[in-house]
């Protein structure tokens, strides 16, 4: 069975989708990166993924949404949000969806690494 090693990335800003890419290469991680909600919904393989990280805000696309859209054709992976606007709100929604973690940006590289690091650990 192949080890999971790709972190999925969903960012419609190019700046943090390479910079989580470099991050997550650092660690020893591969990535797939997507600029768009949409991207993501149409990729037909993620057999090595270990897990996501949603932006929230995806340019009029929700990151919540996506998760559910995932959740319905069957791809249930452990996910990270990451957000420019906290609020009350989305922190609310990401605890109760079940995300392992909830990041503000701009987050400390060791607070995205460690809940990547558990599932893997995990895996």
């Amino acid at each position: 069975m192949p080890t999971r090693r790709s972190v999925f990335v969903v960012d419609d800003d190019p700046s943090m989708l390479m910079g989580i890419k470099r991050l997550l290469r650092f660690h020893g991680f591969h990535s797939m990166l997507f600029g768009s909600a949409n991207a993501v919904l149409t990729h037909d393989d993620f057999g090595d993924a270990l897990c996501f990280i949603f932006d929230i805000d995806l340019n009029g696309e929700s990151g919540f949404e996506l998760c559910r859209c995932l959740v319905d054709k069957g791809i249930r992976l452990p996910v990270i949000y990451i957000t420019g606007n906290d609020s009350e709100a989305n922190r609310a929604a990401a605890i109760g969806s079940g995300c392992i973690a909830y990041l503000t940006k701009p987050f400390a590289a060791l607070s995205l690494m460690e809940p990547i690091e558990k599932v893997r650990a995990a895996a």
